[in-house]
């Protein structure tokens, strides 16, 4: 294994993360080139940011010592990776930024690791505002060696990049992490929804709750805009609902139940059947005001 650093980054996946993200290792001087399943997307990142096109993606991910990954599921990330596993070069790495199943991360650790190429899942927290700023937390499951190589590649995305143990483990502290993110969304909205039908001052109320022991980042980030019915503002309620399956998944083969994973799936799957898998996470006080008024719908 070298001990060279990382420091030619293919992006590959150029959603609301992935984007923001290649424009940072772009600043900071790291990124060779960029790919998308959707091929517009490609183009107009190229113009914008003026990379040079490859003739084959042979040559796009052989002039690249890494690939960050940042897609949307299991079989997205799975699918992706054996479409560009034969041009890697012996020595690189692939570095993956989805929210996958440590199941998942290990096999491709595995897959890679007989041709010479390191894995190491690297999922993050932070929105699409922490993708866009570069302060995202990133938990990275690796070999210390490959984490140490990847420093800068690293410190362009996040401002809190941790080592938290071997491949896997960084997908079981985004579960965790997720675990949180849905109890937090399932207090902030109920919570807010009770204060609604209290007749309190919402602006007011936000703000003092947020001052307190009551504070927290989904309130101070959503709860002015969850009031005023704006649901367009970050993580998609349907990502969540398929990172929650995973997380239900990870519970299960710990022969363990958890009330508030399995009731925010049910949640999260009400709000998609209805037409709102594009909103934001804060949707959820759609179905918590409803508990106060049950001729809303």
């Amino acid at each position: 294994m070298s001990d060279n650093k990382l420091n030619q980054v293919v992006v590959y996946g150029l959603g609301a993360m992935g984007r923001p993200m290649a424009r940072n290792l772009h600043k900071n001087g790291l990124l060779v080139g960029i790919k998308n399943r959707t091929e517009g997307k490609t183009k107009a990142m190229q113009n914008e940011l003026d990379l040079p096109e490859f003739e084959s993606d042979a040559a796009l991910f052989q002039a690249a010592d890494t690939v960050l990954t940042c897609v949307s599921a299991d079989q997205d990330l799975l699918d992706v990776v054996a479409g560009f596993i034969d041009h890697l070069k012996p020595g690189a790495a692939v570095i993956d930024c989805s929210t996958v199943s440590p199941k998942t991360a290990r096999t491709l650790a595995d897959d890679l690791a007989s041709r010479g190429i390191s894995f190491m899942d690297a999922p993050v927290s932070g929105g699409v505002e922490g993708a866009k700023k570069g302060t995202l937390s990133v938990m990275v499951g690796a070999e210390r060696a490959d984490y140490k190589r990847a420093s800068e590649i690293f410190a362009a995305i996040g401002s809190q990049i941790t080592h938290v143990g071997k491949v896997g483990q960084g997908q079981a502290t985004k579960a965790v992490n997720q675990v949180m993110v849905a109890g937090v969304a399932q207090a902030v909205c109920g919570a807010l929804a009770f204060a609604e039908h209290c007749n309190l001052d919402m602006k007011k109320a936000i703000e003092v709750l947020s001052a307190g022991a009551a504070g927290n980042w989904f309130l101070d980030n959503r709860g002015h805009t969850m009031v005023k019915d704006e649901f367009n503002v970050g993580f998609k309620l349907q990502l969540l609902h398929k990172d929650l399956k995973i997380c239900q998944e990870a519970i299960k083969d710990l022969n363990a139940d958890m009330d508030l994973v399995n009731q925010s799936i049910t949640d999260y799957a009400q709000l998609m059947d209805r037409g709102h898998g594009d909103e934001d996470i804060s949707a959820l006080i759609r179905l918590r005001r409803e508990s106060f008024n049950n001729t809303e719908s």
